[in-house]
């Protein structure tokens, strides 16, 4: 009686061993192994554009209020254009600024002609925001499909580990033809680990996901207002509700 429970006791120690990560290393199989891989690729991907977002999102909080105001209190057209076009590729709202401007400019060099009688200058200054605010939005949402692929998937990659991880010591239980600790706890450690990673691949994603869009929202509606602003602008000779410092073009 005392040498069963003895020997028992040896083979729970032996399996409570197999269940950490060193050992599920040594003894993956291709099927784990893909897994694996897959995660930590999904996980690279999601850091980096998490990383990518984030340096992005910082530098337009930090340029966005200097861009609209210095284009607002320049007292020369040119000048203000000018300074937009010095503004980085990746700044949205001198890109937006810029495109409203050569659709002016372009309106006025063409009067007389059949795009004139087609189109008057609000509605072309009108068309050229739109599709420059559209463009702008779709740059900000860069990687964000990636974190929320990521974050919807990576669970089920992890689940499709922890499945073959139950199978496997089902086997393992046939194969023995007893169902103690010694038999399953390698397995079932493995199919643990991969949900735990699975989740922890999942959950940053989807927390960098959600951050990302309420920011971007943030950011379109800044675009949103200052189209219309440039709209009025370009259109009118003046902002709603003020006389603009620059010229008009």
């Amino acid at each position: 009686m005392l040498q069963e429970t003895t020997n028992a006791a040896v083979s729970n120690a032996a399996g409570l061993q197999q269940m950490g990560f060193a050992d599920m290393i040594e003894h993956m199989d291709a099927v784990n192994w893909t897994v694996l891989i897959v995660l930590i690729a999904m996980s690279a991907m999601s850091i980096f554009w998490i990383i990518f977002n984030a340096i992005k999102a910082a530098r337009l909080k930090g340029s966005t209020d200097r861009v609209i105001n210095t284009f607002w209190e320049t007292q020369n057209a040119q000048d203000a254009i000018r300074y937009m076009e010095e503004q980085p590729k990746s700044e949205p709202f001198s890109k937006v600024a810029l495109d409203a401007a050569q659709a002016a400019a372009h309106h006025q060099r063409h009067e007389g002609s059949r795009l004139v009688e087609s189109l008057n200058r609000s509605e072309f200054v009108d068309r050229a925001l739109r599709q420059a605010v559209t463009r702008e939005s779709l740059k900000l949402e860069d990687g964000l499909t990636v974190l929320a692929t990521v974050g919807a998937t990576a669970p089920f990659v992890g689940l499709l580990g922890t499945v073959w991880g139950i199978y496997r010591a089902l086997i393992r239980i046939g194969a023995s033809g007893q169902a103690d600790i010694g038999a399953v706890a390698g397995p079932v450690g493995e199919a643990l680990i991969m949900t735990a990673i699975g989740l922890g691949v999942a959950i940053p994603a989807v927390l960098g996901y959600n951050f990302f869009v309420r920011l971007n929202r943030g950011t379109n509606n800044k675009l949103d207002t200052f189209a219309h602003d440039l709209h009025d602008f370009f259109a009118t000779g003046s902002r709603v509700g003020e006389t603009p410092a620059p010229a008009k073009v």
